[in-house]
């Protein structure tokens, strides 16, 4: 019990590691674990709109897909350049250590090679958690997200992550929950 204890630590070491990237558009930030969060739910999502589609793997991926990131921190895209990092070796340790660990093992490194449907479903589902912050961002005004956003579209792998990602562009990231512009606004209640 006291080396799951140790994973639950580890994983929770993703809410204090920061996604390095936003520090080079200028805005934002967030950690890595909310970054996952949003991805969960984004392979979920693509994991209704493809058929054939292991969705409970897909998830599994969405899920475990950083969690090397709590020994080997975020790796932005200028760190990739001068850093080579041993994810395969984080993986191991970590596997290594845990009843369960094959389980994460085989599920990362599926991921890695990024060869089944479901790990190029969960790379757009990375991908697409990017795109919706940087569609965020330049509704909220910052100039540079169109520029980011032209190479994350170019990443994406499957039609549905395409298809999706162009309805997310053409989508105010407000209009969720501020497209009722009604007398609530200005009462605060239903008649």
């Amino acid at each position: 019990m006291k080396r799951i204890a140790n994973f639950l630590f580890e994983a929770g070491m993703l809410k204090r590691t920061p996604r390095t990237g936003f520090q080079f558009l200028g805005s934002g930030s967030e950690s890595v674990a909310e970054h996952i969060f949003r991805t969960v739910y984004i392979g979920f999502t693509l994991g209704h709109l493809v058929k054939g589609v292991d969705t409970d793997k897909l998830l599994r991926m969405c899920l475990f897909h950083d969690l090397p990131e709590a020994r080997t921190g975020d790796l932005n895209y200028v760190n990739k350049k001068y850093v080579k990092v041993d994810e395969e070796k984080a993986v191991n340790d970590l596997a290594d250590t845990l009843p369960f660990g094959d389980e994460i093992r085989d599920v990362i490194f599926e991921f890695m090679e990024g060869k089944t449907l479901e790990a190029q479903l969960a790379y757009d589902a990375d991908q697409l958690e990017l795109i919706l912050a940087l569609k965020e961002y330049k509704d909220l005004g910052n100039t540079y997200a169109d520029e980011w956003l032209a190479f994350a579209l170019k990443r994406l792998k499957t039609e549905a992550a395409r298809s999706l990602a162009e309805t997310i562009l053409d989508t105010d990231s407000s209009l969720w929950w501020f497209s009722d512009k009604s007398d609530w606004w200005i009462k605060g209640k239903e008649e």
